[in-house]
């Protein structure tokens, strides 16, 4: 039987899932690589307006997953 907190770890899974691919490449890939594009490997680029929030958000999911999962693990071996 599936608990209410294991309902909310799914929900908070499918978020990340769906967060992280939300998220652009930061990277030229494979191809870059091959062909010597993106040389400028250590450049910082700032996140600005939507890809910073949904990487925000991406953390905060990935934050609370990891609680959840810690918060059964003490339920389970408590009970």
């Amino acid at each position: 039987m599936i608990n209410w907190y294991d309902w909310i770890m799914l929900v908070v899974a499918v978020v990340i899932i769906i967060l992280c691919l939300l998220q652009g490449g930061k990277s030229e890939g494979a191809s870059g690589a091959i062909t010597g594009g993106g040389l400028n490997v250590f450049v910082k680029t700032k996140e600005r307006g939507a890809e910073k929030v949904v990487s925000v958000l991406t953390l905060i999911c990935a934050i609370l997953f990891f609680f959840i999962a810690i918060l059964i693990e003490i339920t389970a071996a408590a009970a």
